[in-house]
């Protein structure tokens, strides 16, 4: 059962412990594959930048409307992956399950294949909400990201997606 539907979305990813939180605004494409099983693409036209400052709001003037990456989340109510395939020198991939450790992997792309690498961390996701009235309204996810026995800091990632079909 494949559905295509334009949806508004806001995405948002904060730091609880850092000054560090990203914003992206825009149109994606929402497919459904199962009865609670999800595709959100988003074409990043943008690539946000970290904010310090008290508006996080990005200029649009002059703004590049080429696509910087794509945004790709698999959404259901026990698990999030999301995949940031970028034209850029930096890609990743999180997947998050409810109570569970799940792993965030990373690429930096070089121009050769001999001097790209990719790490990985772990993240335990301390609590997932998946709202959906037929169609996903509200995905968060708090989790935590470590490295070994490290903890690198708490994040919440907020989705939110406009009701309107």
């Amino acid at each position: 059962m494949l559905a295509d539907r334009r949806k508004n979305v806001y995405l948002s990813f904060i730091s609880t412990d850092l000054p560090l939180w990203n914003i992206i605004e825009g149109n994606a494409s929402l497919y459904q594959k199962d009865r609670h099983k999800f595709h959100l693409l988003l074409n990043q036209y943008n690539l946000p930048q970290s904010s310090y400052s008290k508006d996080p709001t990005p200029s649009l003037e002059g703004e590049d409307k080429t696509p910087k990456g794509l945004l790709w989340l698999e959404v259901s109510p026990s698990r999030v992956i999301l995949t940031m395939q970028s034209n850029g020198s930096f890609s990743y991939r999180h997947f998050w399950e409810r109570g569970v450790y799940g792993i965030s992997r990373y690429w930096l792309n070089a121009n050769t294949p001999e001097n790209s690498s990719s790490f990985r961390l772990r993240n335990f996701t301390r609590f997932l909400q998946f709202d959906c009235d037929p169609f996903p309204t509200r995905v968060q996810i708090d989790y935590e990201l470590w490295s070994s026995q490290l903890k690198l800091g708490s994040y919440v990632l907020h989705l939110d997606i406009d009701r309107a079909i």
